[in-house]
């Protein structure tokens, strides 16, 4: 019988009296994170028996636009990263990695 290992990552939000985030934290014993700071946060989860994603997505009101922008170009170029990893399928990464490309091309975010 083999043992079991848990690892937890934690989220604090921290809301206005509206409930909008002011302050977000998080923590990850293994990664050897404790309470950093962060300004936004995307979590995706999937439901198998749904057949769905579901999923938070938290930003500080205080997050300027610009570094939204480089935080979804970052986390599309990720996300291509990851299904590549997951699926072995290089001709759509290849395609997903065009798009991340035309999607900084587009906000100029490339230098």
């Amino acid at each position: 019988m083999s043992n079991t290992i848990h690892s937890k990552i934690e989220l604090n939000v921290e809301l206005d009296e509206n409930r909008v985030p002011e302050k977000l934290n998080w923590s990850a014993q293994d990664g050897g994170v404790t309470n950093e700071e962060a300004k936004a946060v995307m979590l995706s989860v999937w439901d198998s028996k749904a057949q769905e994603t579901l999923k938070i997505d938290l930003w500080t009101k205080d997050m300027p636009v610009d570094e939204m922008k480089l935080f979804f170009h970052q986390t599309l170029v990720t996300m291509s990263d990851t299904f590549l990893r997951a699926t072995q399928d290089e001709k759509m990464t290849a395609t997903m990695k065009d798009f991340c490309d035309y999607f900084a091309d587009k906000l100029e975010l490339k230098k």
